[in-house]
């Protein structure tokens, strides 16, 4: 399988990192190293999460209040990342 970062994903990810960074320098390093742990989990089993709704599935991060949403559309994984402390009807 092969992934693809949406644009939303992308700009999410480079402001939370920037946020933790400033919270403590490394932070956002842990932080980007636990998505990676999860996407790599997804790549691996990518069915194996739970279906939200539709065709999208999620994976909490571990340690962060964060969860990768994706769908799995051909031989490809499109995800986005969502913040879990915002109102879940945001949810990608």
């Amino acid at each position: 399988m092969k992934l693809r970062y949406t644009d939303r994903a992308a700009e999410d990810l480079d402001l939370a990192f920037a946020w933790y960074e400033r919270q403590r320098r490394g932070l956002g390093f842990e932080f980007l190293d636990c998505v990676e742990e999860a996407v790599k989990s997804i790549l691996d089993n990518s069915w194996m999460y739970r279906l939200y709704y539709r065709s999208y599935r999620g994976c909490i991060v571990r340690r962060f209040p964060f969860s990768v949403f994706y769908t799995i559309e051909g031989k490809e994984i499109v995800h986005a990342i969502f913040d879990n402390r915002q109102d879940p009807k945001r949810r990608p």
